[in-house]
């Protein structure tokens, strides 16, 4: 009896599954919220938790996309791509990151339009009746703004800048406006949208509760994770002389997401150039690391932001020994080295036969018999002269310049018949 006695209006009618999955949701929501009251990490968190809450988003409505190249677009830096991909795929790349920007803006800054629509969702939420607890209010309003209730187009998968969107950024104005968080977290229920969620409104109140009760436990441990990270980073810096202001550089890396060298030198009060060098300092012991791969204007992070430096490409350099500007126009006319010629393409069986060799081989046989006449020639310039009609003897050997004995000095050679008949008639 005094159950039912302090038991609010309009909450009879839910079932245990709503009561349990409301107590979970309030007890999350209340530990977040005590967690970050006074944070000196809470811009870092609130950055970080953004970016996630985008993905969540957009996973749901069936665009997967990486929150670092969301940071990426943020920062105004160049998205890394693989050389493999192709044309479509590098553009499915850049519209999922353009999609989540376009999510990223009707959270923290909607533009005059969007603001209109925002305005007509807390409209939606106002209007549930009193005496309702907020989280059940939020989840009734919002089932029935996406039911058709606050669209004029009533499908409740309108798409991009649709339902959907305005009735996130108007929850996170309403867990502040009602006190359950002193922080705009965007925590949103996304969960609750996909399409196995229960389509009736006990039902699809518990999953949008329970969703809630999860996006404030992850929030729970980012927070725990950042927190990790910034001790980490202040015991690296640890030991240093008293007036060393290393250790306020580590609190501001990790109160700020990204940092520059000039804003850095502002926060501590010192040179741009004693902030740049303590931040290479960061660097090279692998406390902080430097996102934007360019030579000015650097972006700095604690360790953590490690993926975004590899989401992000570097700028283009010109080419070693090339002078500025455009390269000159190269005319055609100018002489082209010789090059060997192509090797020609293999042909087929049937081309082959196609060819007509007959003149090949008159050529081939004149060409043997070329190399028999001069085959004889040279015999018979080397071997001697015989007399007409003699025929050597088998087996004779025949007298080569190889074999003809060299004549020697002095000896008596062979007169011949001119000299011989003058000295008989002598005698």
């Amino acid at each position: 009896m005094l159950d039912a006695l302090l038991r609010r209006p309009g909450e009879a009618a839910h079932g245990p599954a709503v009561a349990a999955a409301l107590a979970r949701a309030a007890a999350a929501i209340a530990r977040l919220d005590q967690a970050l009251a006074a944070h000196p990490l809470r811009p870092a968190f609130l950055y970080r938790a953004r970016l996630d809450a985008v993905r969540r988003q957009a996973d749901v409505d069936g665009r997967r996309i990486d929150p670092w190249h969301l940071a990426a677009l943020l920062e105004g830096l160049r998205l890394r791509m693989d050389p493999s991909l192709s044309m479509l795929e590098r553009g499915e790349i850049f519209d999922a990151a353009r999609y989540a920007f376009d999510l990223y803006q009707w959270l923290v800054a909607p533009d005059f339009d969007q603001e209109g629509e925002v305005h007509q969702a807390q409209q939606a939420l106002a209007a549930v009746p009193r005496g309702m607890t907020p989280l059940l209010a939020a989840a009734q309003a919002t089932h029935a703004w996406l039911g058709g209730g606050g669209h004029p187009e009533g499908d409740g998968h309108p798409g991009p800048g649709g339902a959907r969107a305005p009735m996130r950024a108007a929850l996170v104005r309403f867990w502040t406006r009602h006190n359950l968080l002193r922080t705009p977290v965007p925590l949103t229920g996304a969960a609750a949208l996909r399409a196995e969620a229960p389509q009736d409104r006990a039902g699809w109140t518990a999953a949008f509760l329970t969703a809630l009760a999860g996006e404030a436990d992850d929030g729970i441990q980012l927070l725990m994770e950042l927190e990790r990270a910034w001790f980490a980073a202040r015991a690296a810096v640890a030991g240093r002389r008293r007036h060393s202001r290393a250790a306020a550089a580590v609190d501001i890396l990790a109160a700020t997401p990204l940092i520059s060298a000039t804003s850095l030198a502002r926060g501590l009060g010192m040179a741009v150039k004693n902030a740049a060098a303590l931040l290479d300092a960061f660097c090279a012991a692998g406390i902080a690391v430097e996102v934007s791969h360019r030579a000015r204007r650097r972006l700095f992070g604690l360790k953590g932001q490690g993926p975004l430096r590899e989401a992000v490409s570097p700028p283009r350099r010109p080419q070693p020994g090339r002078g500025r500007g455009r390269p000159p126009n190269v005319s055609f006319d100018e002489p082209v080295a010789d090059l060997p010629p192509p090797p020609l393409p293999p042909l087929s069986p049937i081309e082959r036969r196609a060819f007509d060799y007959s003149d090949l081989e008159q050529w081939m046989a004149h060409l043997d018999q070329t190399v028999r006449q001069t085959r004889r020639t040279l015999q018979t310039l080397v071997s001697p002269a015989l007399e007409p009609g003699a025929t050597a003897e088998p087996g004779e050997p025949t007298m080569t310049a190889a074999n003809v004995p060299e004549a020697r000095p002095g000896a008596d050679r062979t007169k011949p018949a001119s000299e011989i008949a003058p000295e008989q008639s002598a005698r």
